[in-house]
C-alpha cells in the first residue's frame, strides 16, 4: 500500500474489489461536487483555459464524472441524481446564466453529450423520468439539435452514437445518421481490432478509450444490430491479446500519444469487456490489468491539494496537454468506473486477480507500427509509421525511436538552443548549433518481426533511414544520413528521474554515456568501431518529462560531413534493483537488416489507409 498522499485521494486505497473501486470514485468525486456552483452545470476553479469557452469546461465538468456515476447508480450505488438533474435542466435553457450554448457555437460539445446520451441509456429512471414534460421537451430539442451536427470524420462519430443510444432510451427515436456514423466507423478499421483515428496516421490510446471503449457499450445496450456486434466482439477479442503488452508488471500503461491528460482512461477498455461480458483473457487476467493499472494511478500526485484531478501525466504539468485540455478534462478518466454497473458476484469481480507476467518477451504489432518488449518493471515501445503534425510536441508524442511504461518521454522546451537539446530516444541535426529539428513523420516505413525500418527528412535535402530493434534489455539503432551540407547532430537514450544529482553515477567518455541514481541507470553507447561521438550527460530542463520533473538524459554528439553517415547504437534503461548494466551488442549488419527488411517486410497499418474489415 503506498503512503497516503495529500495530491491523491486514492492514495492509500488498496484497489482489491468492486468495494475499493467505487471508494476510489467517490473520492475523487467529491471535490468536483463540492466545487461545482448552485446551477449544477458550470465549473470554474482557477484562471487557466483551453481553446473553447469557459461554458464548456463547466459542461466537461458536469458531463464527463457521468461516465462512472451512470455506472455506479446502475451497479445499486447511491449517486445524489438531484443536482445532476439541475444541472441538465440549466444547462439547455438559452434564459440560464449557465446555459451550455448553442450546439452549432462549439465542436467540443459533441464530445460532452456523449456521456449525457450514455447516462440516459444507462440510468434513464434517475436522469430522464423525474424530469417534467417541459424539461424533458428541452433536453429533448436540445439534445436532438447536437444530432443534426457534422461530426468528424474519425473517434468522433462514436460522440454521435453515445448520444443516439440515450435518446432511443427516452423514447426520441432512431436517426439513419447513426448508420452512416457505425458504417464510418467501420471502415477505420485496420486489423485485429485496432483502428486508425481518421485520415492521420495515427495509433494511440484513442482506440481503447474511444473506437473500443463505445464499441463495448453498444454491443452492451443497442437493440438489435447482431451481426455488427458480433465483429466489433471479435475485434475487443483479438485487440485484448495486444493491448495487453501496452501494459507493465506494475500497472504502468505505456505513455504515447496525445490525451495522456485522461490518465486512467486506459482502464476502461478492460472494465468494457466485463461490462459488455466479453471474457476475451480469463476474467482473472482482465481483473489483474484493470486494477493494477488503477493501483499504479493511486501512487501518482495526480490531483492538487483541493483532490481536484490536475492537468498533466504521473504530475502535475500543462505542458504537456492539448490544446482541447481544460481543467476539466481529465475527468474522461471516470471512464474506468464503468465495471461498477456490474454487481459484486459478476465474474469480473469474482475472480481472483492474475499476477502480471514480467519475464521478458518481445511482441510485434503492425497496426500502430511497434515492437513491445516486457521485462520486469517496464515495457518499451520501438515505433515507427505514425505521425500527427496538427497538436503541440506531436513530434515528441509520436514520433520517438523508443517509448518506456518507466521512463515516459520528454518534450523540447527550447526549440532555439540545442545545447539544451533533450532528445530523449531521437536524434537531432542542426546547422547553426541553434535551431534544430528531428524525426516528425515518416515518408516510407515497414515491419518485419522484431524489425523496424523508417525513411524520414528532417529537411528536404536530409534523407536518413532508421533500423530499431530490441536486443535483451537494450535496443539497437541504426542510422545512415545522407546530407547536402555539415550537420551538427545529438542523439538521446530514456530520461531518467533526477533526484538527487550529488549521488547520481556518471561514466561520460568517447562513445557512450551512461547515468546511474539510486533507482535507475540510463544508457547510450555507440557500436561503431572508432566512434567520434562524444557522450554527454544533460539535466533537461524542469516539467519536461511526463514521469519526472526533473530528469537525467545521457547524450551522444557528434558532427557529421557533406556524404552518407552511418550510426549505431545500443540503447537502455532499467531499475538500479535488476543489477549490472547489460552487456554491449555487437554491431549490427546494415545488409543483413536491409535483406530482411526486403524479404519480410510489411507497411505499417497506421500509414496505410483504413479500410473495411471484420
Amino acid at each position: 500500500m503506498s503512503t497516503p498522499s495529500a495530491f491523491n485521494p486514492m492514495s492509500g486505497n488498496p484497489l482489491l474489489d468492486r468495494d475499493d473501486v467505487a471508494r476510489a470514485m467517490g473520492d475523487l468525486h467529491a471535490p468536483l461536487k463540492a466545487a461545482m456552483g448552485p446551477d449544477g452545470a458550470s465549473l470554474k476553479v482557477d484562471g487557466s483555459g483551453a481553446f473553447f469557452q469557459d461554458r464548456i469546461i463547466g459542461l466537461e465538468a458536469f458531463a464527463r464524472p457521468l461516465w462512472g456515476l451512470a455506472a455506479l447508480s446502475a451497479g445499486g450505488g447511491a449517486v445524489d441524481w438531484a443536482p445532476l438533474r439541475r444541472g441538465l435542466i440549466n444547462g439547455v435553457d438559452p434564459d440560464h446564466p449557465a446555459y451550455w450554448g448553442a450546439e452549432t457555437a462549439s465542436a467540443q460539445r459533441r464530445v460532452e453529450l456523449a456521456a449525457i446520451g450514455f447516462a440516459l441509456a444507462l440510468a434513464t429512471d434517475q436522469f430522464w423520468t423525474p424530469l417534467s414534460s417541459e424539461q424533458q421537451s428541452r433536453v429533448g430539442d436540445y439534445l436532438l439539435a447536437a444530432r443534426q451536427a457534422v461530426y468528424q470524420d474519425n473517434n468522433w462519430k462514436f460522440f454521435r452514437v453515445m448520444l443516439d443510444l440515450g435518446l432511443a432510451a427516452v423514447g426520441l427515436g432512431d436517426d439513419p445518421g447513426t448508420e452512416a456514423c457505425l458504417t464510418a466507423l467501420e471502415a477505420m478499421h485496420l486489423e485485429g481490432g485496432w483502428y486508425r483515428d481518421g485520415p492521420k496516421p495515427q495509433v494511440d490510446w484513442y482506440v481503447a478509450f474511444t473506437f473500443q471503449f463505445y464499441s463495448l457499450i453498444y454491443i452492451a445496450l443497442a437493440k438489435g444490430d447482431a451481426e455488427r456486434k458480433a465483429r466489433f466482439e471479435q475485434r475487443a477479442r483479438a485487440i485484448a491479446l495486444d493491448l495487453a503488452w501496452w501494459f507493465a508488471d506494475d500497472g504502468a500503461a505505456l505513455p504515447f500519444g496525445r490525451s495522456l491528460t485522461y490518465r486512467f482512461a486506459c482502464a476502461g477498455f478492460w472494465g468494457g469487456l466485463a461490462f459488455a461480458g466479453i471474457e476475451a483473457l480469463p476474467w482473472g487476467v482482465i481483473k489483474g490489468y484493470y486494477l493494477r493499472h488503477l493501483r499504479w494511478w493511486s501512487q501518482q500526485p495526480i490531483t492538487r491539494r483541493d483532490g481536484l484531478l490536475s492537468l498533466g501525466y504521473a504530475y502535475p504539468n500543462s505542458e504537456l496537454t492539448e490544446v482541447y485540455s481544460s481543467q476539466a478534462s481529465p475527468y474522461w478518466a471516470f471512464k474506468a468506473f464503468l465495471p461498477l454497473a456490474l454487481p459484486a458476484e459478476h465474474p469480473f469481480w469474482s475472480a481472483e486477480e492474475t499476477p502480471a507476467d514480467s519475464a521478458p518477451a518481445v511482441r510485434s504489432l503492425p497496426a500502430p507500427g511497434m515492437v513491445i518488449a516486457r521485462s520486469p518493471g517496464q515495457v518499451i515501445a520501438l515505433c515507427g509509421g505514425q505521425a500527427n503534425r496538427a497538436i503541440r510536441f506531436g513530434a515528441e508524442k509520436y514520433n520517438k525511436f523508443a517509448y518506456s511504461s518507466r521512463y515516459g518521454f520528454s518534450i523540447e522546451g527550447d526549440l532555439r538552443r540545442f545545447d539544451r537539446a533533450i532528445v530523449d530516444n531521437m536524434l537531432a541535426f542542426s546547422e547553426d548549433g541553434y535551431d534544430y529539428r528531428g524525426r516528425h513523420g515518416d515518408e516510407e516505413a515497414l515491419i518485419a518481426g522484431d524489425l523496424i525500418w523508417a525513411r524520414w527528412r528532417p529537411w528536404r535535402d536530409v534523407e536518413v533511414e532508421t533500423w530499431l530493434y530490441p536486443d535483451g534489455p537494450l535496443h539497437v539503432r541504426l542510422h545512415r544520413i545522407t546530407t547536402s551540407r555539415p550537420l551538427q547532430t545529438r542523439e538521446g537514450g530514456f530520461a531518467i528521474a533526477r533526484t538527487d544529482p550529488g549521488k547520481a553515477r556518471v561514466w561520460v567518455r568517447s562513445g557512450s554515456a551512461v547515468v546511474q541514481t539510486a533507482s535507475d541507470i540510463s544508457g547510450i553507447i555507440a557500436l561503431d568501431p572508432g566512434s567520434r561521438r562524444m557522450g554527454r550527460l544533460l539535466q533537461a530542463l524542469p516539467n519536461t518529462n511526463l514521469m519526472a520533473p526533473r530528469t537525467f538524459v545521457p547524450l551522444l554528439v557528434d558532427e557529421i560531413p557533406v556524404g552518407t553517415s552511418t550510426f549505431s547504437v545500443a540503447v537502455y534503461a532499467v531499475p538500479s534493483a535488476l543489477g549490472q548494466r547489460p552487456a554491449r551488442p555487437t554491431r549490427p549488419d546494415i545488409a543483413a537488416l536491409e535483406r530482411r527488411i526486403r524479404v519480410e517486410g510489411r507497411p505499417i497499418g497506421a500509414m496505410g489507409h483504413p479500410r473495411p474489415k471484420a
